[in-house]
């Protein structure tokens, strides 16, 4: 997973006061928790630009003006409800053999069979929460949506992999190719109740699916 480098300061006061000249002069008051105790810092709120503002996801390396550098991930984020400013934000620290949780991006590869026929491809899940190091997750996951008829469902089993877990119950889907309205699916089987222990990795229970994701 790529990583971005933000340059911070310690800050010595962490009062209402300091916090908002902070923010006057264009930077945000940060903490990050995860050590032996919480650290308070800042940095540009521009510098924050490509890690917020962005479909992508990434870990980052806190700088600090003492030469200290730190591995860590967005936990989370404050903005203002007028300007949309960040007003505040929390970083979790993670060591290089600690398994952390992120959200990663879905990316459907492939054109469904259904949406040929005439149907529409749905997504219900477009981020996954998954587990792992973090020099192991990816930057996203790829999804094969190929053998994909209408009506059929694709689970998360069919993303599995040995660098991660999936925080998912397996019955989770992640997208399905339903009806296009005035379209009548021919030769289509139709859908079932799937139970969490019995879930293939399609409902045509393409394994060849599952082993092409496996393998991106």
């Amino acid at each position: 997973m790529k990583s971005i480098t933000i340059k911070g300061s310690k800050r010595e006061s962490v009062g209402k006061k300091s916090t908002k000249a902070l923010r006057n002069a264009g930077q945000v008051p940060c903490v990050l928790y995860g050590g032996d105790k919480a650290l308070n810092f800042s940095a540009p709120e521009v510098s924050f630009n490509s890690l917020i503002y962005t479909p992508d996801v990434h870990t980052v390396v806190i700088e600090l003006e003492d030469g200290t550098s730190i591995n860590a991930v967005l936990q989370d984020i404050q903005f203002h409800p007028v300007t949309d400013n960040i007003l505040h934000m929390d970083f979790y620290e993670y060591g290089e053999q600690q398994e952390i949780s992120m959200e990663i991006p879905v990316h459907a590869e492939g054109v469904p069979k259904g949406v040929k026929n005439g149907g529409v491809l749905r997504f219900n899940l477009r981020r996954m929460k998954v587990k792992g190091l973090a020099s192991n997750l990816p930057d996203y996951i790829v999804a094969n949506v190929t053998p994909l008829k209408i009506g059929n469902k694709l689970y998360v089993t069919a993303v599995k992999h040995e660098d991660y877990t999936i925080l998912h119950p397996d019955n989770t889907v992640i997208c399905q190719v339903k009806t296009s309205r005035n379209i009548v699916a021919e030769d289509e089987e139709g859908e079932e109740e799937v139970e969490a222990g019995d879930v293939p990795a399609t409902e045509v229970n393409d394994e060849g699916a599952a082993a092409a994701s496996n393998d991106a």
